[in-house]
C-alpha cells in the first residue's frame, strides 16, 4: 500500500481510476500551485530539453499578458488559467535580486484584478473576467505584485484568491458562482507593520471543498468552503505570524488531513471538521514554502531569521511536537536538518529523492527517507531564484529570476543538461501538461513543446 499511496490511500486511487473516462484524469492536470497536490511532478510528457525564443525552436506559442502577476499557470483539459493585476499608474515593475529592502511600492492607483483563460494548445484567449476594481488595500513589495496567488481548479470550477480584494469562484466558462470578502488581510512583515508585501497564499480544492490559509498580522485563520455554493463549512483561528504558505492535503490511513506550514503553528487539521490534529513551532519566521507529501511523510522547510530547518514529519503525527535546538529525535519526526531550508521555494520529491532550491540558486539533493545529502551544487549563474523546481521524465527544471531555465538530470549525481533563456524576468513556477511546459514571465506566457 505504501508504494501506491504517495499522496493518497488506496481507496482514493480507486476512485480516481473509476473517474469518468470522458473527463481528464485529475492526476495529469496541473490543477493548483505546483500541479497535482503541489507535487511539482508530471511524467510521460516528452518535454523538450532545450528551446530558443529567438529562433522559435520548440516554442509552441507566446502571448503578451497585461499588468503584473506572479501567479503560476494552472491547467485542466485544454484550458489554462492565470491572473493579473492591471494598474492605471504603477509602472515600477518588479525588482529582482537579493537585497535587504523591506519597504513597499508607493502606488495608490486603481487596479483591475483579472482572470484569463487560454486554450493551452494555441494560446488563444478563451475568456477573461474582471473580478475586482479598486485601489489595493495592501501595498506590495518591489519583488511582489497584486496578483501573486495561483488559481485552483477541479475541472468544474476555478477559484481565485486576491487576498483583501476577495475570494472568487467561477465555472469553467467564466461565469461567477460566488465571492467572499474577508476585509483587509494584513500581509506585512511582522516586525514592521508598514512593510506591506501583499497576498500570496493560493487556494486548495479537494473533494468539492476550497481550503484557504490566511496567516496575517491580526486574526489569522484557516477555513473550508463548499466549492459549489461558497458556504462556510468550518473556520479555525490561528495564532501565527504573517505568512505566504499554501496548504496541502495528506492522509493518515483513511483520515484526510490539511497540512499547513508556519512559524508558531506548523501542523495538521482534520479536513472534515477543521479540528487541530498536531502542531509544532519553530523555523523561519517568514513562512512561505508549501508542505509536500510523499512516503507517508509531510515535508516542511522554511528560512528566515536564525532558523532554516528541513523536516520530514510522519503522517501519523498527533498532539504537540517539540522541536529542540538541533534535536530531531521527537516522536513523529522521521528526520530533520537545522540548516538548508529555503526561504521561498517549495521542495520537490522525485523518484525517491528530495530536491531543495535556495534563493541563491544552490540546489541540494537528499534521500527523501533519511535526509542523506548526495550533492549540493549551484544551478547556473543566476543572482537570485524564487521559482520552485518541477520535474518530468528524469529532468528537473530550475529557473532564475532573470529568466534562464536550467535543466538538471534527476539523480544522485549532479549534471546540468541545458540552459534555456526566456528573454524576460521569470519569478513564477512553471506548469506542465502532456507535451508542453508553460512559463509565465513578467510580460508573457510562453508555451514550450517539441516541434
Amino acid at each position: 500500500m505504501k508504494k501506491a499511496a504517495v499522496l493518497f490511500p488506496l481507496v482514493v486511487f480507486i476512485n480516481l481510476i473509476i473517474y469518468s473516462q470522458d473527463k481528464p484524469d485529475p492526476r495529469r492536470q496541473w490543477s493548483m500551485y505546483r500541479g497535482f497536490y503541489a507535487s511539482g511532478v508530471l511524467d510521460e510528457t516528452d518535454l523538450p530539453g532545450s528551446w530558443d525564443l529567438e529562433t522559435g525552436e520548440n516554442i509552441a506559442w507566446k502571448v503578451e499578458v497585461p499588468g503584473l502577476g506572479l501567479s503560476s499557470p494552472v491547467i485542466w483539459g485544454d484550458k489554462l488559467f492565470i491572473t493579473t493585476a492591471v494598474s492605471q499608474q504603477d509602472n515600477e515593475g518588479i525588482k529582482t535580486g537579493i537585497y535587504g529592502s523591506v519597504g513597499s511600492v508607493r502606488d495608490e492607483s486603481v487596479h483591475d484584478w483579472i482572470i484569463y483563460c487560454y486554450d493551452k494548445n494555441t494560446g488563444k484567449l478563451v475568456w477573461e473576467q474582471k473580478a475586482f476594481t479598486g485601489v489595493p488595500e495592501v501595498k506590495r513589495h518591489p519583488k511582489s505584485t497584486h496578483a501573486n496567488s495561483t488559481l485552483a481548479t477541479d475541472g468544474e470550477y476555478v477559484v481565485a484568491f486576491f487576498g483583501s480584494e476577495g475570494l472568487y469562484c467561477y465555472d469553467m466558462d467564466g461565469d461567477l458562482q460566488w465571492e467572499k470578502d474577508f476585509g483587509v488581510l494584513e500581509s506585512v512583515f511582522f516586525t514592521m507593520e508598514n512593510a506591506e508585501w501583499e497576498w500570496a497564499t493560493s487556494p486548495l480544492i479537494h473533494e468539492g471543498v476550497v481550503i484557504v490559509q490566511a496567516d496575517v498580522l491580526r486574526n489569522s485563520f484557516i477555513a473550508a468552503y463548499d466549492l459549489s455554493s461558497g458556504e462556510e463549512l468550518w473556520r479555525k483561528e490561528r495564532d501565527e505570524y504573517p505568512g505566504w504558505c499554501t496548504p496541502n492535503i495528506y492522509y493518515d490511513g483513511d483520515k484526510c488531513r490539511v497540512a499547513v506550514n508556519g512559524f508558531k503553528h506548523r501542523g495538521g487539521y482534520d479536513f472534515k471538521t477543521g479540528e487541530e490534529v498536531w502542531k509544532m513551532s519553530g523555523g523561519g519566521d517568514i513562512q512561505i514554502p508549501t508542505p509536500i507529501v510523499s512516503n507517508d511523510l509531510v515535508y516542511f522547510n522554511s528560512a528566515h531569521g536564525k532558523h532554516q530547518p528541513i523536516l520530514a514529519i510522519k503522517t501519523s503525527a498527533t498532539g504537540t511536537l517539540e522541536l529542540g535546538e538541533g534535536d530531531f529525535s521527537a516522536e513523529y519526526i522521521q528526520w530533520g536538518k537545522s540548516r538548508g531550508g529555503s526561504y521561498m521555494q517549495t521542495m520537490l520529491v522525485y523518484k525517491g529523492l528530495l530536491y531543495n532550491v535556495n534563493w541563491n540558486g544552490n540546489v541540494s539533493c537528499m534521500d527523501a527517507l533519511t535526509g542523506e545529502v548526495f550533492w549540493r551544487e549551484k544551478a547556473g549563474s543566476g543572482n537570485s531564484y524564487i521559482s520552485s523546481p518541477v520535474a518530468s521524465d528524469g529532468k528537473i527544471y530550475v529557473t532564475d529570476d532573470e529568466g534562464t531555465v536550467y535543466v538538471l538530470k534527476a539523480g544522485k549525481e549532479y549534471k546540468l543538461l541545458a540552459e534555456n533563456p526566456l528573454g524576460d524576468i521569470c519569478m513564477t513556477t512553471p506548469a506542465i501538461t502532456d507535451g508542453m511546459i508553460y512559463f509565465r514571465t513578467l510580460k508573457y506566457l510562453v508555451a514550450v513543446g517539441q516541434k
